[in-house]
């Protein structure tokens, strides 16, 4: 049960104190990988793939290791605990969704694009209020999936190992796996890894939306028919999954014309109704805090089940 254990008490830990707020190992490894890069960077997908190995490889070892040092119950526990807090996001990204909401609704567009680029990757000068809420709302549906639903299946399948080297997968891709010119071979070891790796957790958190919808004033078939209708057409096997599903549990409309900072993508529309507004952001946040405290349930009963068999 020491998984079990671990598990919900890293999810608890996350509740109460968020992301640390200096010297958080997930930014040291991003440290890491930035110094990493020139060194190794060839337009080949066979460095990439070097690349993902000598770091996201580490990153399992080094959860092996540490989970080998533990020869007590207790320090299990712990050493769990502490990297399910380390891979978890939910916490901050929640509080980070409300804040902007705040600042949408008190007219501070500024403000609201000043705290945009810790959401996702969007050129914020480029976005009014309302594609601000609309970036705000696909950023906390596609970041309840991969900064808490799966760190924490990971975490209940293979412990600290599958934390860590969950977290360093799904850090490469958001580094490096770009279809742009610079990174559209060297990325796509680090995409398509982290596609494998959000396969299953990114459809229970669909699951848990559809299930939850009505605590954020949606429909469970409404939910079910985005995310069966609209999911396949999102670029992303995974984004699509927790964004269509999200975008029906809210009966808002998701997609469009979409600018990054390297270049324009045309998205597929996802859902029914009208364009999300600062309202429904809200609720979004509502209904992604309560998809995390379903996930985190579903890990430590997983976990507990792997154990008894």
């Amino acid at each position: 049960m020491v998984t079990a254990a671990g598990v919900g008490l890293g999810f608890l830990l996350d509740r109460a104190l968020g992301d640390p707020r200096r010297g958080h190992p997930v930014a040291g490894f991003g440290t890491v990988a930035a110094r990493l890069e020139p060194l190794v960077y060839r337009d080949r997908r066979a460095a990439g793939v070097v690349y993902e190995v000598l770091l996201a490889g580490g990153a399992v070892a080094l959860g092996a290791a540490a989970r080998r040092r533990c020869r007590s119950a207790g320090g299990g526990v712990l050493v769990t605990a502490l990297a399910t807090w380390t891979a978890l996001g939910g916490t901050t990204l929640a509080r980070t969704g409300r804040e902007m909401a705040d600042r949408l609704e008190a007219g501070d567009v500024a403000a609201a694009r000043a705290l945009l680029p810790s959401l996702c990757g969007r050129d914020p000068e480029l976005l009014d209020a309302d594609g601000l809420a609309r970036a705000a709302l696909e950023s906390i549906a596609e970041n309840t999936s991969d900064a808490t639903v799966a760190p924490l299946f990971w975490g209940a399948v293979a412990g600290v190992p599958g934390l860590l080297g969950y977290r360093a997968i799904n850090t490469l891709d958001a580094m490096v796996g770009y279809r742009n010119e610079r990174y559209l071979r060297f990325g796509w070891a680090a995409a398509r890894l982290d596609d494998l790796a959000n396969l299953a957790p990114a459809r229970l958190a669909g699951a848990l939306t559809v299930a939850l919808a009505p605590l954020a004033g949606g429909r469970r078939a409404d939910a079910l028919r985005a995310w069966w209708r609209d999911a396949g057409r999102h670029p992303s096997p995974n984004a699509g999954v927790a964004e269509a599903s999200t975008a029906g549990a809210l009966g808002v409309r998701l997609g469009g014309r979409t600018e990054y900072r390297h270049g324009v993508e045309m998205r597929p529309t996802l859902g029914d109704g009208p364009a999300p507004g600062v309202g429904d952001l809200r609720r979004a946040v509502r209904l992604s805090e309560a998809v995390q405290f379903a996930a985190a349930a579903t890990a430590v009963l997983l976990a507990a089940v792997r154990r008894r068999r």
